[in-house]
């Protein structure tokens, strides 16, 4: 797949996946994205993960036709991008690798050496020149790990975004295609997910974007962005300045024996017929990404769970852990417990809650014993009406 005459596409497909880093499911499976700049001099941007190193040299092999690589770029050392650099070193040892300093540390703890031979250590505004290709670099430090850069074509006008803007899906499903609203659903989860708690440095790494002429993105992960980029920058930039995408309402609950579930449905049906855009998840049985995915998408959040051992029950538990070791702020925050004799499952919440800053609780607060009655069907009407405010 060409990207421009002179950027050809070998990355691959990985469907023999089923939880990404061993925590998010990816049903359509991913792709491990790889660049190959043709000029004066070849430059090979990133490999894949080790699973796929023949595959992916041979993509190499083919798109070379015979030629030799010069360099090897390597912006990003997490594994699926890592993997095979001994393994192409083996193939082709004339070629220079180009890295940050701390990727070439993070080289040398994982293969046992750091090839210093062959190294071109890069940093912020370094610049390589392949011919009429001039690569320049951007220090993205913890977006997210701290060795990862950029690269910018300045002839191409092309971004190498490393593992931002990437999204979940490989590129022979309809993910391949994704654009605008098809492309950030999955795109958001797999930023909350994996960059979520490093807003300030996305923050940081997109002011020096400003700065640049993009015509597109080519991230590690999912399609090569070509239109309407001002669409993407501008989710990033809400992303990593945790601001609700909509005043959309967002009820996240667990239930043991269906009482607290049917309290939620009042509630959900209450603010639907008052015109409210709600959505609905029960934590223990609904994929935690997405809960936590849309968490952030929302402008406001009820929280809904039973008393459990003293605490909460356990689902609610690593979703609150979700979202406060994320950064999860600036959101308002509604509360329902359930507890048989001695409730304290709103006072856990929100003592976890304390992690997060600038969160704003609703006067109402719906406590429930054992099942509905009129004082706390009261109050999840008093809840209601005040998220629809």
């Amino acid at each position: 797949m060409y990207i421009t005459d002179d950027i050809v596409y070998i990355g691959v497909n990985d469907h023999k996946i089923d939880l990404f880093e061993s925590q998010y499911p990816v049903p359509e499976g991913i792709s491990y994205n790889s660049y190959v700049i043709f000029d004066e001099k070849t430059a090979v941007m990133d490999s894949v993960d080790g699973a796929f190193g023949e595959e992916w040299l041979a993509n190499l092999k083919k798109a070379l036709n015979g030629k030799k690589p010069d360099y090897l770029v390597v912006q990003h050392m997490e594994m699926d991008h890592s993997a095979c650099i001994t393994q192409f070193t083996a193939e082709y040892p004339d070629t220079v690798l180009v890295a940050s300093k701390l990727a070439f540390v993070m080289m040398k703890n994982l293969f046992g050496t750091d090839f210093p031979e062959k190294q071109i250590v890069i940093a912020e505004n370094s610049t390589l020149s392949l011919g009429k290709h001039k690569l320049r670099f951007v220090a993205a430090p913890n977006v997210h790990w701290p060795e990862v850069m950029f690269t910018y074509d300045e002839t191409e006008k092309i971004l190498f975004t490393a593992d931002a803007f990437g999204t979940f899906g490989a590129l022979d499903t309809k993910m391949g295609t994704a654009t605008g609203d098809d492309w950030k659903d999955e795109a958001r989860r797999y930023y909350i997910g994996i960059v979520g708690k490093f807003g300030t440095p996305v923050q940081a790494v997109l002011k020096k974007a400003e700065a640049l002429n993009i015509e597109k993105i080519c991230p590690l992960h999912g399609p090569v962005l070509t239109e309407n980029l001002s669409f993407y920058l501008n989710l990033y930039n809400t992303w990593s300045s945790y601001e609700a995408e909509s005043d959309d309402i967002f009820i996240a609950y667990t239930s043991v024996y269906g009482n607290t579930r049917k309290a939620v449905e009042k509630l959900e049906k209450l603010l639907r017929d008052k015109g409210a855009k709600v959505k609905t998840a029960d934590l223990a049985r609904s994929d935690m990404s997405w809960c936590v995915a849309e968490a952030f998408r929302c402008k406001k959040l009820v929280l809904a769970t039973t008393t459990y051992c003293g605490g909460i029950f356990p689902p609610m538990q690593t979703y609150i852990n979700s979202l406060t070791e994320r950064n999860f702020q600036k959101r308002t925050v509604a509360l329902m417990e359930n507890g048989s004799w001695n409730p304290v499952a709103a006072k856990t919440m929100a003592s976890m809650l304390e992690k997060s800053g600038n969160i704003t609780y609703t006067t109402a607060k719906v406590t429930i014993k054992s099942a509905l009655n009129e004082a706390s069907s009261a109050q999840v009407e008093a809840l209601a009406d005040e998220l629809v405010k």
